[in-house]
Order: C-alpha cells, then structure tokens, then sequence
C-alpha cells in the first residue's frame, strides 16, 4: 500500500517549525504532510484517544499518524505504553504493534529527552546557525545527547548565551527554524532522532 499523507500530531510549535523542514528531506516526495500541533504535552496526551477516535472514522488506508512527543522526565516505556494502548483502543494498529500481514496506521515515537536533543545530535547545523559557538560535540555533557542532563533546551540557552545569543531568553521557535535548516538527518547522533528517522524511511 503506497503511503499517500501523514498526520504528525505534535505537542508544541517550535516541533512542528523544525519538522516542516526536516520532513520533506527525509520522506519520498509527494507524500502529503499534515501537522497538528497541540500547545503543550499535557494537551497532546488528553486529547489524543479522541482525536484517534475521529481518524478511526475517516482515514483512508493510504494515510499514516506520526505522534511525537518528548520524553521529558518521564518513564519511556511507560510513556510509549501510554500511546499504543491510545491507538489499540482507537483500533488501530501501530508499528510497534502491526497487524498479523504487517500492516499498522500508527508510529509513535518519543524524543529523548526533548526535541533541542536533536540539535546537539547535529552540532555542526548549530555552529553554522551561530557561528560563534565552538564545537562542544565532543565535550562530556553533550558527547551523548539522549543522556544530556538538567534539561537539553536549558543547556542550550546556556551555551548559546555564553556566546552572546538569546540573551533574554531562548525563543523556541526561532531557534529550531534557523537550526533545522542546516540539519542533515543522515548525520544526526541522536539514538532518539534516527529512531523517528528510520520509521519514516522505512514507509
């Protein structure tokens, strides 16, 4: 079944300003790209059963749902948990949990432990976003960016001050926006990133 559309329902705005970029390198061209963003984790996790129920109603065969969501401090198994019992009991079935011929409707995936993990994964699209800004991919805190520590969007606002940037404080969206358009997907380091990479270039 050729894929024709994918719904990414995602939980705030400066995900979907990076996605909206990084989407059309990685996907084959020509599928359709829908975006809903809810504002905030918690509003993603209380609407999302119902707004599963909806889709259950309508989407075609030829469409997928993408949720992706950051893990922040939560358990990520539990958290993932959470999201396949949300499609199971909408009916469907997901990639974790495909149907006996291999066929799901649902990728859920979660980005450790936030979407700014993404971006020390593919430090060089930082650096040519802020020139100023050294290498720290190889420095201890950020040689792993799944396991970054104390928040990764704080140590970002923290480095990118030190250099003179965001000097009142990280403005989200503008900085995925600049930073997503130096990114190359095929050299990200992030566990996280080339998980929901994979999903997509595996449809």
């Amino acid at each position: 079944m050729v894929v024709e559309s994918l719904h990414i329902l995602l939980e705030e705005p400066s995900m979907e300003e990076a996605l909206k970029i990084l989407l059309p390198r990685i996907v084959r061209p020509g599928i359709n790209l829908k975006y809903i963003q809810f504002g905030d984790k918690g509003n993603l996790l209380r609407e999302l059963p119902n707004r599963l129920r909806g889709y259950r109603q309508w989407l075609p065969e030829t469409a997928k749902i993408i949720v992706l969501i950051d893990r922040d401090d939560d358990d990520c198994r539990m958290l993932k948990q959470q999201l396949e019992g949300f499609a199971q009991q909408a009916g469907f079935t997901t990639k974790s949990a495909p149907h006996q011929n291999g066929n799901f409707q649902v990728i859920n995936r979660i980005a450790i432990e936030e979407l700014e993990a993404w971006f020390f994964g593919d430090w060089r699209a930082v650096q040519t976003a802020y020139p100023k800004m050294p290498n720290l991919s190889g420095k201890a805190p950020y040689r792993r960016p799944d396991s970054i520590t104390g928040g990764t969007w704080e140590a970002l606002e923290r480095e990118l001050q030190k250099r003179g940037y965001f000097s009142s404080g990280l403005r989200k969206r503008e900085l995925a926006r600049t930073v997503a358009k130096h990114m190359q997907p095929s050299r990200n380091t992030s566990p996280s990133f080339t998980c929901f990479q994979n999903a997509l270039t595996r449809l």
